[in-house]
């Protein structure tokens, strides 16, 4: 009997950031040698497996999920395991996939791009959320996806026996990217990070980057770190990005950084960190000064890194 798990569709929000040369953490290199994902698939009593595990690569993972592949595929995928259960006791069935990502940093990155502000969090591994019947979770190079099915009033208690016996196998659970802590507190909407390692805004040369949403000052904008290798890299894609923008929109000087006026991005304020770009969009007009303090508190953090 084969199971056909819920498939969750998705957009990806385009994000992105880096973690600098003095903050380059465990997030860069893989959090823990790869393991045997389907010695990682839980053996919970009173259940048992409706079927062999099935394992997907980067060239096979289409066949399982479709038109997201991509998405996590632009993370550098690694491995997909998926088990399916019945529950011998009831009609309940639970789905297991377990995505390896390689890194920490780039299970957060696909992770973050699937979490909604508004979800259900839980204390899982890193962090966890549940949806109806289903549970997600990061832990360590992993995102762990759980779907339930039947098990009525049951299904939270499945899902989290599930998910604790998964976590109890990863050596290194990891945490949140230690980058994150550049943003600052005031105002910045709970849950709202994300990294993408690809293709900022579109473009090809803005890649690996975090992003945060803020309310702040009865404004509503976005801030960004973007890493480059060097200062003098830096300059080079401060140079581009704003040559971009001039294309279409106006461009003029603020101290070390820029203003850009932009019709979807609204105002824009852009400045250099050392090896980071900094920057805040979606700012209304009259709204600048709010945006202002968030680019001045996230230079002044990452002048401390």
């Amino acid at each position: 009997m084969v199971f056909r798990p819920w498939k969750k569709v998705w957009t990806a929000v385009l994000i992105f950031a880096a973690v600098g040369l003095s903050v380059r953490v465990a997030a860069d290199v893989p959090s823990e040698p790869a393991a045997d994902l389907k010695a990682m698939l839980p053996r919970l009593a009173d259940w048992k497996p409706a079927e062999e595990a099935r394992a997907y690569d980067p060239a096979s993972l289409f066949e399982y999920i479709d038109g997201a592949a991509e998405a996590y595929i632009s993370y550098d995928f690694k491995e997909l395991v998926v088990g399916n259960y019945l529950h011998g006791a009831s009609k309940a069935t639970m789905t297991v996939e377990i995505y390896d990502m390689g890194t920490s940093l780039d299970a957060f990155g696909i992770y973050s791009a699937e979490r909604s502000p508004e979800s259900r969090f839980l204390a899982v591994g890193v962090q966890g959320y549940l949806e109806e019947g289903s549970l997600n979770f990061l832990a360590g190079r992993y995102y762990v996806k759980l779907l339930g099915y039947e098990g009525g009033d049951r299904t939270v208690a499945y899902l989290n026996s599930y998910a604790a016996s998964i976590v109890s196998k990863i050596k290194d659970p990891a945490a949140l990217p230690v980058l994150l802590k550049a943003f600052p507190a005031e105002g910045l909407a709970a849950n709202s990070e994300k990294y993408i390692a690809r293709n900022f805004m579109g473009f090809k040369f803005l890649n690996r980057g975090y992003e945060a949403s803020y309310k702040r000052d009865a404004q509503e904008f976005t801030a960004f770190v973007i890493e480059a290798r060097s200062a003098e890299e830096g300059a080079a894609i401060l140079k581009q990005f704003v040559d971009q923008f001039a294309k279409s929109g106006s461009v003029g000087k603020a101290g070390a950084g820029y203003r850009i006026k932009d019709a979807y991005l609204k105002n824009i304020l852009v400045a250099p960190a050392g090896v980071f770009l900094c920057g805040v969009t979606k700012i209304k007009d009259g709204g600048e000064a709010a945006g202002e303090k968030v680019l001045q508190a996230i230079i002044q953090a990452l002048s401390k890194k």
